[in-house]
C-alpha cells in the first residue's frame, strides 16, 4: 500500500519539461529566499571556506573578495538569468533544444548532467564525513583520492540515499526542505565560529582583526598549497556558480518566479550564505590546524563537531543534503529532456546513482576548488548563446531559436562557439600561465562574439538557400 501511494505520488510530479510554467504554479519570492539561502549554506561551504586558509589568502584578501564577488554574482542572476527566465518560463534545456538543435543539446545534457552529478558528490561526501563521527572512520586527507574503508562508502551511500528520494519528488519539495533547512543551519555556521574564536585569542571585537591577519588567514599558504589573493577570492565568489547565473542553469529553477525581480533573492544565498558560512568555516578550520599541529586531514564533519557537538555535526549533514537535493534535480532535468518520455523521477533516481557513487572518491572534495571553476567554466559558452539569441539576434535582424526555425537538428554556431571558447580558455591556461578561476569572464565574450558573427553568417546562407 505505501509502495502504492509512493509511486502514485512520484507519477504525478509534473515539472513541465517542454511547456512555459502555468501561472498557477508560480512560487512567491519565499520560495526562491529559502532555496537560495539552503543551497548555498552548504555542505561545500565547509570545504571551500577552510581551502581559502589552506591557499593563504589575507583576512583582506578574503573580506573584500567575497563582497565584490558575491555582489556581482547576485548581479548575474538578477540581470542576466532571471530575466529571460521569466519571460520564457522554459527549462535551460528545452530552450537550448529550440536554439541548438537536439544532436548538440543532447551533448550538452550529457556533460551538463556528468557535471551536476560529480558537483552533488562533492556535497554528499561532505556530509559523509559527518555521518561516519559516531563509528569513528577515518578520513580523509588533502592528497587522498580514491576511497579509503568500507564504512565511507557506506556512510555515503546513506546520504545518497536519503538525498535522491527528496530530489525525485519535485522542486516543490526540493524548495520545502531548504526553507525548512537554511534558518537553522547559518546560526549553526555563526554560533560555531563565535563559540571557538577565544580559544584562537580573540577577546574582544576590537583584537579580532590582529588575531585574523595572525592565527586565521595569515597570507601563507599550507605546504604544497599555492597562493590566493583578493582576485582569486573575488573571481571565484563570482564564478563558483558561472553555470548557474551567466551559465543559465537556473533558468530551470527561476522560470516558476512570479517576477524577475526575485533573482536577487540569490543574495540570500550569496551574503547569508557564502560570505558568512566560509569565513565561518575558515575560523573553525583554523582552529583545527592550530590543535592539530597543522595535520593534513581534512574532514569538515569532525571539524564542526568540534566546534559545536552534536548541532554543529549534524548542520555539516544537513547542509550537503539540502545543496546536493536542487544540484541532482537540475541533472535530472538535463537527461530527460534527452528523452522526453522517460519519467523525471526515474532519470532522478538514476542520476543519484551515479552521483553516489561519485561521492566515494574524496578527490571531488580535496579539488573542489579547482572542480567547481572547471564545471562552470565548460557550461558557461551555452549560457552566453542563449542571452545572445534571445536579446541581440532579433536586434540585428536574424533569427532566434535557429533550429526551431529552421528545422535544424544541430546548430554549428552554437558548436562553434562552445568548441572555440573551451580552445581558447585551454590556450590561456597552458600556454600563458592563466589561473582556471581567471578563464570565464574572457571566455563569455569569445562565446558571445563567436555565436553572433556564425549566426548571421548561417542564417545568411541558409535563407539565401531557401531562396534559391
Amino acid at each position: 500500500m505505501a509502495h502504492t501511494k509512493l509511486q502514485d505520488q512520484l507519477e504525478s510530479v509534473d515539472e513541465f519539461e517542454r511547456m512555459p510554467v502555468p501561472t498557477g504554479k508560480l512560487k512567491g519570492l519565499g520560495s526562491f529566499i529559502g532555496m537560495y539561502a539552503g543551497e548555498h549554506t552548504a555542505g561545500t561551504e565547509f570545504v571551500i571556506g577552510p581551502l581559502f586558509v589552506a591557499h593563504g589568502v589575507s583576512a583582506a584578501g578574503l573580506v573584500f573578495g567575497l563582497l565584490v564577488g558575491n555582489l556581482l554574482a547576485v548581479l548575474s542572476w538578477a540581470l542576466l538569468c532571471a530575466p529571460i527566465a521569466t519571460k520564457a518560463r522554459l527549462t535551460l534545456y528545452y530552450m537550448l533544444e529550440k536554439i541548438c538543435g537536439t544532436k548538440l543539446t543532447a551533448v550538452y545534457n550529457v556533460v551538463n548532467a556528468l557535471m551536476f552529478c560529480f558537483l552533488a558528490g562533492s556535497m554528499i561526501a561532505v556530509s559523509a564525513t559527518a555521518v561516519g563521527i559516531p563509528f569513528d572512520l577515518t578520513m580523509p586527507n588533502l592528497s587522498d583520492w580514491l576511497p579509503n574503508s568500507i564504512g565511507w562508502i557506506v556512510a555515503v551511500a546513506v546520504v545518497g540515499s536519503v538525498t535522491t528520494l527528496v530530489a525525485m519528488m519535485g522542486y516543490s519539495q526540493v524548495a520545502r526542505v531548504a526553507n525548512i533547512a537554511a534558518p537553522w543551519m547559518i546560526l549553526v555556521f555563526i554560533a560555531a565560529a563565535i563559540a571557538v574564536l577565544p580559544e584562537l585569542g580573540v577577546t574582544s571585537i576590537s583584537n579580532f582583526w590582529s588575531v585574523a591577519n595572525e592565527k586565521i588567514w595569515t597570507g601563507v599558504p599550507l605546504e604544497g598549497q599555492s597562493q590566493f589573493t583578493f582576485w582569486h577570492v573575488m573571481f571565484f565568489a563570482w564564478f563558483c556558480n558561472m553555470a548557474m547565473h551567466i551559465g543559465m542553469a537556473d533558468l530551470s529553477i527561476l522560470r516558476y518566479a512570479k517576477k524577475w525581480q526575485y533573482g536577487f533573492s540569490s543574495a540570500t544565498g550569496m551574503y547569508v550564505g557564502h560570505y558568512i558560512a566560509w569565513i565561518a568555516s575558515g575560523i573553525l578550520y583554523s582552529l583545527f590546524l592550530y590543535e592539530s599541529n597543522y595535520s593534513t586531514e581534512f574532514a569538515p564533519g569532525p571539524v564542526a563537531y568540534r566546534a559545536a557537538g552534536f548541532a554543529g555535526a549534524l548542520c555539516v549533514i544537513v547542509a550537503g543534503w539540502t545543496t546536493a537535493n536542487p544540484t541532482i534535480y537540475r541533472a535530472g532535468l538535463a537527461l530527460q529532456s534527452i528523452r522526453p518520455q522517460w519519467k523525471t523521477w526515474r532519470v532522478t533516481m538514476v542520476v543519484g546513482m551515479i552521483t553516489t557513487a561519485a561521492a566515494c572518491f574524496p578527490a571531488l572534495v580535496m579539488k573542489l576548488l579547482d572542480f567547481v571553476a572547471l564545471y562552470g567554466l565548460i557550461l558557461m559558452p551555452m549560457g552566453a548563446v542563449i542571452l545572445i539569441d534571445f536579446y541581440v539576434l532579433p536586434r540585428m535582424g536574424a533569427k532566434s531559436n535557429y533550429a526551431e526555425t529552421f528545422g535544424k537538428r544541430f546548430n554549428m554556431a552554437a558548436a562553434s562557439a562552445w568548441a572555440l571558447t573551451l580552445i581558447f580558455s585551454i590556450v590561456l591556461n597552458q600556454a600563458y600561465g592563466v589561473e582556471i578561476f581567471f578563464l570565464g569572464l574572457p571566455g563569455w565574450f569569445v562565446a558571445a562574439a563567436v555565436y553572433l558573427v556564425a549566426s548571421r553568417l548561417i542564417q545568411k546562407s541558409a535563407l539565401a538557400a531557401a531562396s534559391n
